[in-house]
């Protein structure tokens, strides 16, 4: 089978973690490759996916959301898993358990509303200091946020395990 790991990244963080979950399909035997969305030619050559984008601003990227919207129909026809990359880790206490609740919900309803899903995970990645302005530095510092990089391999490895066993399955 082969499956299309679209993202869209807007520093490098959501492309690592789509390259890991390729590499894990893979291992399983199954044919995966890990794509920006907006350099797919051919969309139609899949027969699964497992699109991410970075969270900006607690929505998707243009260009993952354009990627929906332009193959919504091709993507209702088959089996797809969605991921987004967003950073509740960063924060602290009620913010950290509000912020990740907030988000998957936004997410989650503005994705399917272009198309239905098998699944979906709210991911952590990378978050440094020059990804933010000025102002969004302020207001990661105020609410007790920090700078780093959450993203959890081990987590990022089951999901994808769980792909490869629902692909399996079918």
């Amino acid at each position: 089978m082969d499956v299309l790991v679209g993202y869209a990244t807007a520093h490098g963080s959501t492309r690592e973690i789509a390259e890991r979950i390729a590499g894990r399909l893979q291992a399983a035997g199954l044919r995966a490759e890990a794509r920006p969305m907006d350099e797919v030619d051919d969309p139609d050559a899949y027969r699964a996916y497992v699109l991410g984008s970075a969270v900006h601003g607690q929505a998707w990227l243009e260009q993952a959301m354009a990627f929906l919207r332009l193959n919504g129909d091709l993507l209702r026809a088959r089996p797809l898993w969605v991921f987004s990359v967003g950073m509740p880790n960063a924060l602290r206490g009620p913010w950290k358990r509000a912020a990740a609740r907030k988000e998957r919900d936004m997410i989650e309803q503005a994705v399917r509303a272009e198309v239905p899903f098998r699944g979906h995970c709210l991911l952590d990645g990378v978050i440094r200091p020059g990804h933010l302005p000025l102002s969004g530095r302020l207001a990661l510092w105020l609410v007790g946020g920090r700078f780093g990089d959450f993203r959890d391999w081990p987590s990022i490895d089951a999901w994808a395990d769980d792909i490869v066993g629902e692909l399996a399955r079918r």
